[in-house]
């Protein structure tokens, strides 16, 4: 990592900090914190009382528990979720924010099962900061509207808002997602390949994330599976395990090619991830950023509101798959035709299509 210069500032000059700087001539305003409504029921103000623990700290003592217990409580459960999601109704691979956003949004249904599959430890994707590793996170209008839902605090700006740190989005998605008992998160999971049958994608191929990644290591280590009605392939933009669905098509000669995002245009970007959004062959739903490389639209850079509504959207494509109510049935566009899901075996290749 580059090392940081010092910098002196000077008090004659004004400070980017005092309301007073500019850029281009434009003075900065200060924020209004807009702060989303408290539930039904629980007070916006905690008393100082309330607050306090209900236990001595001096003197605490946690009850006693044999480690083989902790042992067989964990085993148990992760075996039982392995067993109960080995043949489920959504397998979602990717939680960054738009295969979050696609998981809460399923996860309405209770009765729709949904698996996410995670790569990493932690999901969340590079949703736990904004651009540059800076804290905060831009969300361009409506796409607030979701914010409002998560009951997620923002400042209000004219045509998008900001949450001041974005690892307030993330953990507030997973924290009310997680708690729903028809989801389950296995994290530290690879997807190693897809499940085709007869033309249509059924599956998922998984491993232990460290095997995934010293296969050239090691001796043979076989995977393990997951069939699904629907996957919904969130894997982000290319990288070592990114856009891994839409090269796995590729690859196996279900889509012609991956040509991969354009540079950044964050206004054409957002409306062109989200208007994309759509089932890419029979059996798989493509969302988020990994819409960008199959059609080679714009990147959007530091700006998260089309992976919210990405997700949404790949979430009631599922439905509709699933026959379940959605929002996308019988939907018009503007010029008053029933709405179609573009079904494309291939990847766009004219500018009718990525260019918003």
């Amino acid at each position: 990592m580059a090392s940081m210069a010092t910098t002196t500032f000077s008090h004659a000059k004004p400070s980017f900090f005092d309301n007073k700087s500019s850029f281009h001539g434009l003075p900065i305003s200060p924020r209004t914190q807009l702060a989303a409504k408290p539930a039904a029921g629980i007070s916006a103000t905690i008393s100082a009382s309330a607050r306090q623990p209900q236990y001595d700290l001096w003197s605490f003592r946690f009850e006693p528990i044999r480690e083989s217990v902790v042992s067989r409580e964990m085993t148990r459960r992760y075996m039982t979720d392995m067993i109960s999601y080995a043949d489920t109704d959504v397998i979602i691979v990717g939680a960054g924010s738009a295969g979050l956003s696609c998981a809460y949004e399923l996860s309405k249904n209770p009765n729709i099962r949904v698996a996410i599959i995670e790569q990493s430890v932690s999901p969340g994707g590079g949703a736990w900061l904004g651009g540059q590793l800076f804290s905060a996170m831009v969300v361009r209008k409506p796409a607030h509207e979701f914010l409002d839902e998560l009951q997620i605090k923002y400042d209000e700006e004219d045509n998008y808002v900001v949450i001041k740190h974005a690892a307030l989005f993330t953990s507030t998605i997973m924290s009310r997602l997680l708690a729903r008992p028809n989801v389950k998160l296995f994290n530290a999971v690879a997807a190693e390949d897809l499940i085709v049958k007869g033309g249509r994608v059924a599956g998922v191929v998984t491993n232990w994330a460290l095997v995934s990644m010293n296969h050239d290591t090691q001796s043979c280590m076989d995977p393990n599976v997951m069939e699904a009605k629907v996957v919904v392939s969130s894997c982000g933009h290319d990288g070592p395990f990114g856009a891994t669905g839409v090269k796995r098509l590729k690859s196996i000669g279900m889509i012609e090619e991956v040509p991969g995002m354009k540079a950044l245009d964050m206004n054409t970007a957002e409306d062109a991830i989200v208007r994309l959004t759509r089932e890419i062959v029979p059996g798989m739903i493509v969302t988020g950023m990994e819409v960008a490389e199959i059609d080679g639209a714009p990147r959007m850079g530091p700006t998260f509101g089309a992976m919210m509504i990405s997700g949404q959207k790949a979430a009631h494509l599922a439905l509709r798959a699933l026959g379940q109510p959605n929002a996308l049935e019988g939907k018009r566009s503007t010029a008053g035709s029933i709405q179609q899901p573009n079904l494309i075996l291939a990847a766009a290749e004219n500018n009718e299509i990525v260019d918003a």
